[in-house]
């Protein structure tokens, strides 16, 4: 049909046979269409009256959790009448008769002259050639049969369009050489008319019958006839033809009539027979085959989804228009409102579920995939939506639906809830999940990337900033910073330890005085994770990989999620927990100075470990009745020796990152690294690359008289030297660690005069100094004596930290050399080397003299 429109639009000028040949061609074509329609829907009916007929017996439902105790008689014969086979059967068979309408609607208008002109020419073409030989051959003597073709030929024929002379003249020249010859005409789109149409069927009846309605051997019988065999077939033929012009003729009707399939719907004898109001929409037959097109995991039937909704526009106009009852037509609507909904609930979920399984796949490390021997279970198979994400119109009992931006909202929405669902399930972790946030973040994202192809969503930036609840341009804190923030105070900083080995902090063997409160972890569909069951199982093994321990890939998830805006925030409020632990533990410091005695000297060599240990313990004896002192002194230096080395591994990330965008921006801005960091411009005094590329072409496009707007070439030479400018401030950035380092050191300085007292006399104070290193040296041994008597426990509770936060408090404080001089610890350890140097004998070490 396609190549006969084009053909039909280009037939201007050309030879007339050629052009009654498509045209014929074409009004067989549709005839054929009507048929095939017929044919279908027949089918249709016959299934359906056999479903009525033959109910099912043991219904056995689909859905394994409907299971109801009974069952009604439209259940039986509709709902559980047709398993998943017939289901498709007749959604195809559906999708066949109303595409197959839908088309030959949209032609109605190309195809109309073409069918009126066909028509017209074989009318003409009966009653004035072959109606005429009639006359003067078989009918030339029988007077009452000749009147009746008379009759016909002046009631149907188009003298008009006749290119020969008219009946009279012929009449007038009897015996003239022209009887021999046909009447020419030329075709005009004038179709007979209804009426004409029918008093040619009845004429031609009243010749082949003379009025016997009980003619033996059918109306067109040879038996007792008078006509001739080939006159009676002519007859015959064109006696069916003009049964065929009244349905080409009103050809909207016609389509209309053989595409209805509004009886599938109608139940109101059940209705009646079961006394309900209303039957569950799963026992509607046009909803049974929507559901059917989304649940199938058959691809082909997807575009067929919307063809079954038209079921219930036949519904609705026979319930107005052949039926005329409102309440029928106000139970379909309620239905399509109903059902329509649902569809657009489970298309978005079905469409969702395929891209972010889509993504997920994508995302999958390939080393996994080719390590194992399963990996096609994790491929996606392709789906069309294609076709359903462009539907901008569908029209649905007088109203036209623009299904896209339904999609569109939905998704929008179900992007939303997906980034909420995994900021909940991140607040109901601890900190080790954010490899995890960030993997689920990154899957959403590129779903977001693949899904904005086919359909216009809102931006996921947008979206992402719209759950951060980090909106407006004066907000630098984003709900995930928070959050980080409230876990670190909470959980991380109080119950992990340091584990300086590794590089990472591990939770502690310690049981929290208080258990951390946190909200349970959300419930989600698969979509919300991965997609599928499989991609979940995938990604949950990675996820388990990081989730005991925080190190540097979560450090490189943390600086990627907050980005520059929200990372300078959480900085200055984990710097501001510093000046406050140290504010909080100045006091039991204080406490533990006035216990100290007046005079601690240094350890003697003569009494060996035992002894040096010994006297330690009567010095430190006086902290005895302080040890909840002494656990939150060390609890407090704990928590800030780990943010410091927090902050330490965030430099390391920062500087990679840094280094990575400067090897992808220095080229264009000219610079190259010099020795010991420098940074060199490969141009003294001379633009980037960058500048000189878009003066250059800006150069080139003003010299050419053919420019037409040469201002836009202006603005990009300018835009191009602010973004020089932009990204050359941002090449030398400072380091979180010094800058970290540098704020303690002002926090200290206000109990400087306490913790680091100058010496009276000048000289170093050996015996009568409580500096903050005399604290923490008698602190640290103590330490590490319940670490060995207890077989580690201590340091499972506190870890590397402790180390760290007092060794860089006494750096800041300038008390390094008075640490390593008079460190309980050390000097134990350097009484323990004399010790077993004097205890093994001379000869085992025979250079021990010369060495000494």
């Amino acid at each position: 049909l396609p190549l006969q429109l084009v053909l039909l639009k280009s037939i201007d000028g050309v030879d007339v046979e050629w052009v009654k040949e498509v045209k014929g061609n074409t009004y067989d074509m549709v005839v054929e269409g009507f048929q095939l329609l017929s044919r279908w829907t027949a089918r249709v009916w016959e299934q359906c009256a056999w479903k009525f007929s033959r109910p099912c017996k043991d219904p056995v439902p689909m859905e394994s959790h409907d299971m109801p105790a009974s069952f009604s008689d439209y259940e039986k014969v509709v709902r559980y009448n047709y398993n998943a086979e017939e289901r498709k059967a007749l959604v195809e068979l559906v999708s066949y008769i109303k595409s197959i309408g839908s088309m030959m609607q949209k032609v109605d208008t190309s195809v109309t002259d073409a069918l009126w002109e066909t028509i017209h020419a074989e009318v003409q073409d009966f009653v004035q050639n072959t109606l005429a030989t009639m006359l003067r051959t078989t009918f030339r003597k029988k007077k009452d049969l000749s009147r009746i073709l008379s009759d016909m030929r002046t009631l149907s024929a188009d003298w008009m369009a006749n290119t020969s002379k008219p009946e009279t003249e012929m009449q007038s020249y009897p015996h003239s050489g022209e009887e021999s010859r046909g009447t020419l005409f030329y075709p005009r789109p004038v179709a007979p008319t209804s009426a004409q149409v029918h008093c040619l069927q009845f004429l031609i009846y009243e010749v082949v019958s003379g009025g016997n309605m009980r003619k033996p051997g059918g109306i067109f019988g040879n038996s007792g006839s008078e006509i001739p065999i080939n006159d009676l077939k002519q007859l015959e033929t064109f006696f069916y033809k003009l049964g065929f012009f009244l349905h080409v003729l009103d050809y909207t009707a016609t389509l209309g009539t053989l595409t209805d399939l509004g009886f599938l719907w109608f139940r109101e004898f059940y209705l009646e027979s079961s006394r309900v109001i209303q039957f569950p929409i799963e026992c509607s037959l046009p909803w049974m085959l929507v559901d059917h097109v989304i649940e199938s995991p058959i691809i082909g039937l997807l575009e067929s989804a919307l063809m079954s909704f038209d079921i219930y526009n036949d519904a609705a106009q026979q319930a107005l228009v052949i039926l005329k009852q409102r309440f029928l037509y106000d139970e379909i609507e309620a239905e399509v409102d109903n059902c329509f909904d649902i569809f657009v609930l489970k298309l978005c979920e079905t469409i969702f579920t395929y891209y972010k399984s889509w993504a997920a796949s994508e995302l999958l490390d390939p080393s996994f995939l080719f390590a194992i021997d399963i990996g096609e279970k994790f491929a996606v198979q392709p789906m069309r939506f294609v076709a359903l994400l462009k539907t901008t119109r569908v029209k649905l009992l007088g109203r036209t639906i623009n299904l896209r931006s339904l999609i569109a909202d939905r998704m929008n929405k179900m992007f939303r809830d997906n980034l909420e669902f995994l900021f909940d399930r991140f607040e109901s972790q601890d900190l080790c999940a954010i490899v995890e946030l960030e993997m689920l973040l990154d899957i959403l994202q590129l779903t977001h990337e693949l899904l904005s192809k086919d359909l216009t969503i809102d931006s996921f930036n947008l979206m992402l900033n719209e759950m951060q609840e980090n909106v407006s341009l004066v907000s630098y804190s984003s709900r995930l910073a928070s959050q980080i923030w409230t876990e670190m105070q909470n959980d991380f900083l109080p119950n992990f330890i340091l584990c300086n080995t590794t590089q990472r902090f591990v939770r502690s063997a310690r049981v929290p005085p208080v258990p951390v409160q946190k909200p349970s972890v959300p419930y989600a569909k698969p979509n919300f994770y991965c997609g599928t069951p499989d991609l979940n199982s995938a990604y949950q093994s990675f996820a388990r990989l990081y989730c005991g321990f925080f190190g540097v890939p979560h450090m490189f998830s943390l600086v990627k999620l907050l980005g520059s805006r929200s990372l300078p925030w959480l900085i200055r409020a984990l710097l501001d927990n510093i000046s406050n632990k140290i504010t909080t533990v100045e006091p039991m410091i204080t406490g533990l100075q006035e216990a100290l005695p007046k005079s601690i000297g240094l350890l003697p060599f003569d009494g060996g470990i035992s002894g040096c240990m010994r006297l330690a313990k009567e010095h430190l004896s006086c902290w005895q009745s302080k040890s909840e002192l002494k656990a939150e002194v060390l609890c407090g230096i704990k928590e800030i020796g780990s943010i410091l080395y927090w902050m330490g591994l965030l430099d390391i990330v920062l500087r990679e990152v840094d280094t990575r965008q400067f090897m992808q921006t220095a080229p264009w801005l000219g610079l190259i690294p010099g020795a010991d960091g420098q940074i060199l411009h490969s141009q003294e005094g001379g633009d980037s690359p960058m500048v000189t590329l878009f003066k250059s072409a800006t150069t080139a496009t003003m010299s050419n008289p053919n420019c037409t707007n040469p201002t836009s070439f202006h603005t990009i030479s300018r835009q191009a030297e602010a973004a020089d400018l932009l990204y050359k401030a941002n090449i030398n950035t400072g380091s979180v660690l010094e800058y970290a380092l540098a704020f303690t050191s002002a926090a200290l300085d206000k109990y400087c005069s306490k913790w680091s007292a100058a010496p009276k006399t000048g000289f170093i104070d050996i015996t009568t100094s409580k500096d903050f290193y005399r604290i923490f040296s008698g602190l640290q041994i103590e330490y590490l004596e319940e670490s060995v008597q207890l077989q580690s426990n201590t340091y499972e509770m506190l870890g590397d930290s402790v180390a760290w936060g007092g060794c860089t408090i006494i750096y800041l404080l300038g008390q390094q050399l008075h640490f390593e001089l008079f460190d309980f610890s050390h000097q134990v350890l350097n009484v323990a080397e004399v010790e077993s140097v004097a205890i093994s004998p001379t000869q085992k070490n025979p250079n021990f003299l010369q060495n000494c």
